[in-house]
């Protein structure tokens, strides 16, 4: 039995040296609600659905009363040619387990190669004991040329002793992508480190980000007029699991690492 299953949606499309940006769950869930919103207001199509034995063993309860595996999906953005497409990879649930989350990122790494990916740019929160007035945006990366190519007044760059080890696909992606001499950042949120928590405004900071450097023209404004439908989607959808999940990470990290560990991908 395969223990990755990829379902193509139409035909792969010809894109213009795209970049993939990552919003999975994590702390806060702010590079989920970034990414579910670019895919939204963008009209961006969907191209691969994956599921896996990987993912939590549960299943979701949709809104015609029928059940629905966790999944994730990678969407495509394409603007004509005059600036990078972008790869825009979303979903509810994120590997179990360390093993798993490597073959993932690797299948990823794979899916991104055979589209002639370029840059890679993974989204996350950096957990605080309180809740940010105006949440500060950090990046690391594989490549200082990439870390210069996107600096930005709201970026901070020095981020060694802010955060402990990057935990997941956030982390992953980047760190295997430079095998492959793949540029790949992860751009890093302050949010509150409760797992109740919606970094609504961390997202917010990364989609301005994102929005400056990519020239999207999408309305960021509008993601604080739909927080409250995004909220009851995303706890009723992802709390039970990124909790189990999150939970398994930090115990296994906390047993090598010991137990300062501030940030989930």
């Amino acid at each position: 039995m395969d223990k990755w299953k990829i379902q193509l949606f139409g035909k792969k499309p010809k894109l213009n040296r795209p970049v993939l940006i990552e919003g999975l769950p994590g702390i806060g869930n702010v590079g989920k609600v970034a990414i579910d919103f670019l895919i939204d207001e963008l009209k961006a199509k969907k191209l691969y659905e994956i599921t896996s034995f990987a993912f939590p063993h549960s299943v979701f309860i949709n809104e015609d009363n029928l059940v629905e595996l966790p999944s994730v999906e990678i969407y495509y953005k394409s603007f004509g040619g005059k600036k990078p497409d972008l790869l825009l990879l979303a979903g509810d649930i994120q590997p179990t387990d360390e093993i798993s989350c490597y073959e993932f990122s690797e299948l990823m790494l794979d899916l991104f190669s055979e589209l002639k990916g370029k840059e890679i740019i993974t989204l996350g929160g950096i957990g605080l004991q309180e809740i940010p007035k105006k949440p500060k945006l950090y990046c690391t990366s594989n490549s200082k040329e990439m870390i210069k190519r996107y600096k930005d007044k709201d970026l901070n760059e020095k981020i060694y002793g802010v955060v402990g080890p990057i935990v997941g696909v956030s982390g992953l992606l980047v760190g295997l992508a430079a095998q492959r001499k793949i540029d790949a950042m992860a751009v890093l949120a302050e949010t509150y480190a409760h797992p109740l928590y919606l970094g609504v405004k961390g997202s917010r900071e990364i989609l301005k980000f994102l929005n400056r450097k990519f020239k999207l023209d999408v309305d960021v404004d509008k993601l604080e007029k739909e927080v409250e439908d995004i909220e009851a989607e995303l706890i009723k959808r992802t709390k039970d699991l990124e909790d189990v999940s999150k939970q398994t990470a930090l115990k296994k990290l906390s047993s090598k690492v010991g137990p300062e560990v501030n940030y989930i991908g």
